[in-house]
């Protein structure tokens, strides 16, 4: 089976029937080798260039270096794009590019009846198939009759588009993703331009590589239509999103956008103190990026040290920041108390991953909560926000620097792998739109107390060092009251333990109120935090589609929570709470409120879909019978 490698624009259009879809599901499964995270990343991009509403999931090996060709190895990436206004990647694909038996092993269960299956034969071998753990060849027995299967020689094409290259056989055949990409384009009627570019730029100092994947994408594309393999060619129209600039954001990237906003509106010092650990690792990457905005980044030697590093940095008038996972988070506990114990701003950003120890390094999870609520010894309360979204954590990483400067205190910023990989269109922010967060630091030394609060926030004064006559002990022993001064009297510690706990009770005064989607009172409301929001709207409204009465409700502050919550509650005869841990903030609410509240439960490293949260919505409402 050969191929031309001919301009896309030159070739002749043959008789193809074009169908309008709203949204499509693809995914690209591969070795970890094979590029389908950048492959994936292409498609976003140009999706996201064409006007669509977007979402992704990255799915990426835990072991660094997996044998190649086993199941443990698998790279995947899902993007899900539509013609209107989306909150998931999609349930389930309704493509497949499948670049080995592995990798159709490890996703064909969750394709779509009818859905389309690319594989590509030439890895379909025997010994491949072993490592894979099929005794006999998928693709010749009647297992994928339920498919639209197209068997494509992706490595043969690649290496015969490729036989005039001056590329050595190893990097020639690195380019067969690009082949299944070219092929994806013209299913789905995206232009190469986007992408050739990216190539060209990506690739400046070589030339020979850029122009080898470029050859390779447009002999894919060039395929589809040669051969005649599809007779259907599908177009997603561009969305209607509110008017405003876009760009494409991941879940990491916003949160290094927020930190420099929030920087910039303060008119303080960034520092961030950080140990690299999965998935919070590209936080450090991308803020190294910006010292002309006045960024400082540090690579500590080990968590502990990157905390107390940024803790240091408050000390001296910055907005000290450290990024983390929850194994990190653990670390960093006796230090989160001391930052506590004197009282000055620091936000902890902890992007979530399956555990315990060192668990599911590249999967997600939401079992942190109660690590950040109670994972410090003693009476050591601070507030808590969670992302709901990529672009979300943009706004709520510029609210997590809001409550550390205006009240004083460490912030716990709760995200996930999940939204952290994720990528969104993002609305960019006007900024006089956004929060003025500038702060005055104390100067004047007349009556000046270390420990004196603020009427309204019960913050303390911030002073930078060296200031004349302000001269003020911190550390970790308990303070007296006002001085400062270390104190063991039991009645002070007491007095101070309450203060402590309700400036973070005060936070509540300056957090807008629970809103609900749907009625205010009722049979169901759903109640998400974090990286559920997407699954809960997307099921939420297909149950109200159904004609089913379903309410529902997203927290973003967990810490103090919203001042409303108890009676938002209290007007339905169920809530549900779906989160991936083991009921987490449901144990809270029902310790809070005295509510019984129901949990839904998934600890499996994936998010949650909307299938499973409409089954339990109809499975409360009694309402299995209505499809």
């Amino acid at each position: 089976m050969t191929t031309e490698t001919t301009d896309p624009t030159e070739i002749e259009p043959k008789s193809v029937s074009h169908e309008n879809v709203p949204d499509v599901v693809i995914r690209f499964a591969g070795d970890s080798g094979d590029g389908m995270q950048l492959t994936g990343n292409q498609l976003t991009s140009t999706s996201a260039l064409l006007g669509n509403d977007l979402a992704t999931l990255p799915d990426f090996p835990a072991e660094i270096r997996a044998p190649a060709g086993t199941l443990p190895g698998v790279s995947a990436f899902q993007v899900r794009f539509a013609n209107y206004d989306i909150h998931t990647p999609g349930d389930a694909p309704d493509v497949l590019i499948a670049m080995n038996p592995a990798a159709l092993k490890k996703s064909i269960g969750d394709l779509k009846a009818n859905g389309i299956l690319i594989v590509n034969t030439d890895e379909f071998n025997a010994r491949n198939l072993k490592k894979a753990g099929y005794e006999d060849n998928p693709l010749e027995g009647p297992g994928l009759a339920s498919y639209r299967v197209h068997e494509v020689a992706l490595s043969t094409l690649t290496r015969r588009t490729l036989e005039d290259s001056p590329l050595d056989f190893k990097s020639r055949d690195r380019c067969k993703n690009f082949f299944a990409l070219g092929m994806v384009y013209w299913l789905y009627s995206r232009p190469l331009d986007n992408t050739i570019r990216w190539l060209e730029t990506k690739f400046a100092k070589k030339p020979d590589v850029a122009d080898a994947n470029v050859q390779v994408m447009k002999a894919g594309y060039n395929y589809c239509d040669i051969t005649e393999a599809f007779q259907v060619r599908y177009e997603v129209e561009a969305a209607r999103l509110p008017a405003g600039t876009y760009r494409n954001i991941m879940g990491n990237s916003a949160i290094s956008m927020g930190l420099i906003a929030a920087s910039r509106r303060s008119g303080l010092p960034l520092f961030l103190g950080s140990y690299p650990i999965t998935p919070a690792s590209e936080i450090l990457h991308e803020l190294a990026r910006y010292k002309h905005f006045g960024v400082t980044t540090f690579q500590a030697e080990d968590e502990i040290a990157a905390i107390c590093s940024a803790i240091g940095a408050a000390f001296g008038g910055a907005l000290g920041v450290t990024t983390t996972s929850g194994p990190g988070l653990a670390l960093k506990g006796e230090a989160l108390g001391l930052a506590v114990m004197i009282e000055l701003p620091l936000v902890v950003c902890n992007i979530q991953r399956g555990g315990p120890s060192t668990g599911l390094p590249t999967k997600t999870e939401q079992a942190d909560l109660l690590q950040a609520m109670f994972g410090r010894n003693g009476e050591c309360p601070l507030p808590i926000v969670a992302a709901a979204s990529p672009a979300d954590a943009f706004d709520v990483t510029v609210e997590a620097c809001r409550i550390a400067v205006e009240y004083m205190v460490p912030v716990i910023l709760l995200s996930d792998g999940y939204i952290a990989n994720g990528s969104e269109p993002w609305l960019l922010p006007k900024i006089e739109e956004l929060p003025d967060l500038r702060i005055d630091f104390h100067t004047d030394a007349e009556g000046f107390m270390p420990y004196g609060r603020d009427d309204e926030t019960l913050a303390r004064p911030w002073v930078v060092p060296g200031t004349p006559g302000l001269e003020h002990r911190v550390g970790g022993l308990e303070k007296e009251h006002l001085t400062g001064n270390v104190s063991y009297d039991p009645l002070n510690h007491e007095r101070m333990t309450e203060l402590r706990a309700a400036k973070v009770e005060r936070v509540a005064d300056t957090i807008p109120n629970l809103a609900v989607d749907g009625p205010e009172e009722g049979k169901l409301l759903i109640l998400g935090w974090g990286s559920t929001l997407g699954a809960i709207t997307g099921a939420v409204n297909l149950a109200r589609e159904e004609g089913l009465e379903v309410s529902r409700a997203h927290l973003r502050h967990l810490n103090p929570f919203p001042k409303n919550l108890g009676d938002a509650l209290a007007r339905f005869d169920h809530v549900l709470v779906p989160e991936m841990n083991m009921g987490q903030l449901a144990l809270l609410l029902r310790a809070a409120y005295l509510i019984d509240i129901q949990s839904y439960c998934k600890v499996q490293g994936k998010p949650f879909f909307r299938s499973d949260i409409l089954t339990k919505i109809r499975e409360i409402l009694g309402a299995d019978h209505v499809h």
